[in-house]
């Protein structure tokens, strides 16, 4: 099973992710509020897999999703998008990111992208 980091500024959408993982066996290795906390926690934990918001303050998630494929572009990203967020899901596929999970979750959904990107 992967190590997962969790990147939402919103901690309910943290806790559900969680959730979701855990009881399929992914183990959290850490969570981050912004992009900049996601570049710090990446470099220190090396997760298997991050799911990344795209919507946060300080550095949003195609930013950071760029700094963390700049150093590490092995990184395995799966973005989290509200529906009707199409451009910046383009945006953060070209940015690096390998997959994309829609808001609110549903979990049989959510680990199929996991696995998905994972498996490849």
């Amino acid at each position: 099973m992967a190590k997962v980091l969790i990147v939402d500024d919103a901690a309910f959408m943290r806790m559900m992710v969680k959730n979701i993982l855990g009881a399929n066996g992914h183990e959290i290795v850490g969570e981050a509020e912004n992009g900049v906390q996601s570049l710090e926690k990446y470099a220190q934990l090396k997760p298997d897999l991050v799911t990344m918001d795209i919507v946060m303050p300080e550095l949003d998630g195609i930013e950071a999703t760029k700094e963390i494929i700049r150093s590490h572009p092995e990184a395995r990203i799966i973005m989290c998008t509200a529906v009707g967020q199409q451009a910046k899901v383009l945006e953060a596929m070209k940015a690096g990111a390998r997959g994309y999970i829609i808001k609110p979750f549903q979990a049989p959904k959510v680990l199929e992208e996991i696995n998905k990107v994972l498996g490849s």
